[in-house]
């Protein structure tokens, strides 16, 4: 029972890729590259939108939200591995290993939140546009985007508290990159069956919950856009959600393979490369899908690089 008492002095440590440690090399290089592009695109696309007045639409303050959240969520669990790889120093302390939990978590059921929002401002921009300035008037945005925030955080006390108070006697190798709630709960000594049953629910609820209204949104969405007469306007009201379409299927589809599918003796691996398209890719995919699509953007991206040239000829 004394090593009981022990668990918030134990430092764990990461297993990270073992399966590719022989291309650790390559693996930093990559990542390091993606870390770097994640920042630089997620940055450009909030000073574009806070530079173009034309941007400060609902639809870009909610981009704008997901820019800031991108940067904060490859930050989390990125620094650790990058870290990892080239010190090959895996420890991670008991306190630094649930922050980590937390705000992942958080973060995770943040852009659930933040997606699913969107989607509804999608919905009345496409099913409802005479009313649209009416409905997601500026008050009404904030207010959506502040209880996106504010529920993804007190969301994700519930699995973190929980998982923390387990007992793990001194048992401290952590089967992946980072500390994640199933990793650190196959470590438990006790009886974690209540824990594992409440965390599932939080976080399938938060999920599904999300996942069902983007489902609802795009059924009407899909439905309105199908009246359109011509082509024409079909294809330009189809253009409006498809980049935020694309966003959705990758996050949701890699998070569901990883939290939702049984679990084999293989799968840790997996689950540790499809845990990378929704911590790492879809963060850096993120601004290139919104803004390659996005003419607006591109032109907006266009006047700030001018009036940056203006302002260097001018000196």
């Amino acid at each position: 029972m004394e090593n009981l008492n022990q668990t918030k002095f134990i430092v764990f440590e990461l297993i990270g890729f073992v399966v590719y440690e022989k291309y650790s090399p390559l693996l930093f290089t990559v990542f390091f590259i993606i870390y770097v592009l994640t920042l630089i695109g997620n940055m450009l696309i909030i000073v574009v939108v806070y530079y173009n007045t034309n941007l400060h639409t609902p639809m870009y303050f909610f981009i704008t939200n997901l820019s800031c959240l991108e940067i904060w969520y490859v930050s989390t669990t990125t620094p650790k591995l990058l870290t990892m790889l080239v010190t090959k120093n895996k420890k991670i302390s008991f306190h630094w290993c649930f922050s980590q939990i937390y705000m992942f978590h958080s973060l995770g059921i943040t852009e659930c939140n933040l997606l699913a929002i969107m989607a509804i401002d999608r919905f009345v921009a496409i099913c409802k546009p005479l009313r649209y300035n009416v409905i997601m008037n500026n008050r009404v945005v904030r207010n959506l985007s502040l209880m996106c925030w504010i529920t993804g955080f007190l969301t994700a006390l519930i699995p973190m508290t929980l998982t923390s108070r387990v007992s793990f006697c001194g048992r401290r190798y952590v089967n992946h990159y980072f500390c994640d709630l199933a990793p650190m709960l196959s470590l438990a000594c006790n009886d974690i069956t209540v824990t594992v049953s409440i965390n599932r629910f939080v976080g399938g609820f938060a999920t599904m919950f999300n996942l069902a209204i983007v489902v609802l949104m795009y059924i009407n969405i899909i439905h309105s856009i199908m009246k359109i007469k011509t082509k024409t306007g079909r294809k330009k009201a189809f253009s409006t959600c498809s980049a935020h379409l694309i966003v959705v299927t990758l996050f949701y589809g890699a998070a569901c393979i990883v939290y939702a599918t049984p679990k084999t003796s293989h799968s840790v691996e997996y689950d540790k490369l499809f845990a990378l398209v929704y911590a790492m890719y879809t963060p850096f995919l993120n601004p290139i899908i919104y803004s390659l699509r996005n003419q607006e953007v591109i032109c907006g991206l266009k006047r700030c690089l001018k009036s940056v040239l203006r302002h260097i000829n001018e000196r």
